[in-house]
């Protein structure tokens, strides 16, 4: 399975793709789209264009981006909010489903702990993935998304294979379609004889 990792920026996006093989991870690319400043539509449009072109350069079978959180200033949370519609639109449009994760469940499955800094990311990704140099900050937290999912889809695999979670999906957006749980859903529910109740 191929996973390809998108960091959605107005600046700067990154882009991280890897090969699933078991549980062994393969790197294959990683880098940034690069954005000039401009008005607001000409930038959402580079990055339109942009990950479109990745995504269809990637071939990959599913794609990661990152779920935006409110933070101090309301107005960089809503231009965040446009530039991953724009990259999200672009996957879906590409053709890829589309699986969601908090910063948090990123750092979590990446680094081990929440509050993990950008510098820690780098080094955990390189670390994971035996990569000869540290990718930049954008390009790692892509491939920190993508890593998370492998780690994720791993571990609902085997609880599907158990009969503990029999045909749920997590998070996955197709064009035109809205089913199916998130990871952050799944928390908190609870199982008993193979049958989810909660």
């Amino acid at each position: 399975m191929r996973i390809l990792g998108i960091d959605p920026g107005l600046n700067t996006t990154g882009y991280g793709l890897l090969e699933v093989q078991g549980q062994r991870l393969h790197y294959q690319a990683s880098g940034a789209i690069r954005i000039e400043r401009a008005p607001l539509p000409q930038r959402l449009k580079v990055l339109f264009e942009g990950v479109g072109e990745v995504a269809r350069q990637a071939r990959a079978d599913v794609a990661v981006v990152e779920i935006v959180f409110v933070n101090v200033n309301p107005q960089s949370t809503l231009l965040l909010g446009q530039a991953r519609g724009a990259a999200i639109a672009a996957l879906v449009a590409a053709g890829l489903p589309v699986v969601e994760y908090t910063a948090l469940q990123l750092k979590k499955a990446v680094v081990g702990h929440g509050r993990a800094s950008k510098q820690q990311m780098q080094q955990m990704v390189t670390r994971l993935l035996a990569l000869p140099g540290e990718p930049g900050p954008d390009a790692a937290d892509a491939l920190g998304l993508a890593i998370c999912h492998a780690q994720n889809r791993a571990t609902v695999g085997a609880l599907q294979r158990a009969g503990a979670l029999p045909g749920v999906q997590t998070g996955v957006h197709r064009r035109g379609d809205a089913a199916g749980l998130d990871a952050q859903a799944l928390r908190g529910m609870r199982v008993r004889r193979g049958r989810l109740l909660g």
